[in-house]
């Protein structure tokens, strides 16, 4: 038997709910896809509604109890997780990689970037603090509390199946909040993994319940809709966003949403070249493009505009397309067939507009979701790529003349997730960095994301902010007592 089948045969393959492992109702199952053959890597249960209100119940069971435990036992749990994701970051990332398709090293490094969630929140669980202040006319005290919200509902992308979690599940627990987290159908063994991983860093059960399902919708209306959860976070695209707030409405739930994003990725003339080259590699090909994060539209001075794409035309012509597991591979295989072909027709739609190809553009029909690294230029406003999401290995690049001009085009967009902005000019980059509508940016760096920072976007890329030190209130509700001193 090879690595990868062990690594997959040692995952479990169940319902995690009130700590014990169960098959869905019917004995039903979804097949997970190895994504870079096309082929079943293992069937996993598959949840039907009935199951998730099962796993609703156990949360709210053990809510009450996990509420109570002290704030140190939560951190130490998570402290405790934190070290085991880290012992075995190597089975972690094999497993990652045979659902998801990046390549080993990068799994590696998402691992890594889990994992430094629970660090994080282990820290944060001691210092929910509250308040004492003297009311204004003297004759009374404030006192005010923050405790947690409640059984949380979690959803969660097959992007980074690992690190979308960490970063949900560590504030709630460091909140005091039970949960119910559905993976992405497409990923759904990492999260699995990790819940069997914190089990045995001593999570109570009905703490954490995990239900995978190819009926999403279907069996998390119902959750949403129960008046018994009392919180929601999301990350995945703005259309299903928008229909979960509705159905949040009608319980008035507490709502953190992560979702699309259109990054702008801005280099003004007088930007270092090499480093503005390196930061678009980072800020376009992390994840192989799948991510919101991902430099969607990149815009380049005139003047710089030739040389910058020789130089990205270059490193980017050079990455090795490949199975994640094999030696050297840079660039994995797409999510799936549905993904591959809506790249395909943006790239196509570019072209047709008169946007010219330097490096891809095309694919051969084989085994796998495979996509070439791919370098247009003369991109027109009115390419399809300049409106949507492109999430792959594709680079567009579009030149501007005026500082106005740039950021207007940075702006022109519903989204706000994050933009990236190249500049060697301290007051640009401070009057830049004000005008764009962006929830974060990366200033002369192709990367954002980090544990101890407050991740989130602005206008229709979501609502809240996950890391940070205020990414545990999200999983608060702040009380206030009125105290009468007579």
């Amino acid at each position: 038997m090879s690595r990868e089948q062990d690594v997959v045969q040692a995952c479990p393959t169940e319902l995690f709910v009130g700590g014990t492992r169960q098959a869905a109702e019917g004995g039903r199952t979804l097949a997970v896809e190895d994504p870079s053959t096309g082929t079943t890597l293992v069937e996993v249960a598959d949840a039907s509604p009935a199951d998730g209100l099962a796993a609703l119940d156990a949360a709210v069971a053990a809510q009450a109890e996990w509420a109570a435990t002290a704030p140190r036992e939560r951190g130490e749990i998570l402290r405790r997780t934190y070290e085991l994701m880290t012992e075995r970051a190597d089975e972690l990332a094999l497993l990652m990689t045979l659902e998801m398709g990046k390549p080993v090293a990068e799994s590696k490094g998402e691992i890594a970037y889990a994992a430094e969630f629970f660090r994080w929140f282990a820290e944060e669980a001691v210092r929910i603090d509250g308040g004492y202040q003297v009311a204004p006319n003297g004759q009374g005290r404030f006192l005010v509390m923050r405790q947690p919200v409640g059984p949380c509902l979690l959803i969660t992308p097959w992007n980074f199946p690992a690190a979308m979690g960490a970063r949900k599940i560590g504030p709630a627990v460091a909140a005091g909040c039970t949960m119910v987290i559905k993976p992405a159908a497409q990923t759904p063994l990492s999260m699995l993994k990790l819940a069997e991983l914190m089990t045995e860093a001593g999570l109570p059960a009905g703490v954490l319940n995990v239900i995978t399902t190819s009926d999403s919708g279907g069996v998390m209306e119902p959750l949403i809709r129960d008046p018994r959860a009392r919180k929601l976070s999301f990350t995945g695209s703005t259309p299903v966003g928008r229909k979960l707030i509705e159905q949040s409405a009608e319980q008035v739930l507490k709502t953190s949403m992560e979702l699309g994003g259109n990054a702008p990725f801005l280099v003004f003339e007088d930007a270092d070249l090499d480093k503005a080259v390196d930061g678009a590699m980072l800020a376009k090909m992390r994840n192989g493009g799948e991510a919101c994060t991902a430099a969607n539209r990149i815009y380049v001075h005139s003047s710089v505009l030739d040389a910058f794409a020789a130089k990205l035309t270059e490193k980017m012509a050079a990455l090795k397309v490949g199975r994640g597991t094999e030696d050297g591979v840079q660039v994995g295989p797409l999510i799936d067939g549905k993904q591959r072909d809506k790249v395909k027709d943006l790239v196509e739609d570019a072209v047709q507009q008169g946007a010219r190809v330097l490096t891809g553009g095309d694919f051969a029909e084989g085994k796998g979701y495979f996509y070439p690294p791919t370098v247009l230029t003369d991109v027109p406003k009115s390419a399809r790529l300049q409106k949507e999401e492109i999430f792959g290995p594709v680079a567009p690049l579009t030149a501007f003349e005026t500082e106005d001009e740039a950021v207007a085009m940075a702006n022109d967009t519903e989204f706000g997730l994050v933009s990236y902005l190249f500049t060697r000019d301290l007051g640009r980059a401070l009057r830049v960095s004000e005008r764009l509508e962006t929830g974060m940016i990366g200033l002369n760096q192709g990367i954002v994301s980090n544990p101890a920072a407050p991740f989130g976007g602005v206008k229709q890329s979501g609502l809240g902010r996950e890391g940070g030190t205020v990414g545990i209130d999200e999983y608060l509700e702040v009380k206030y007592v009125a105290v009468n001193l007579d």
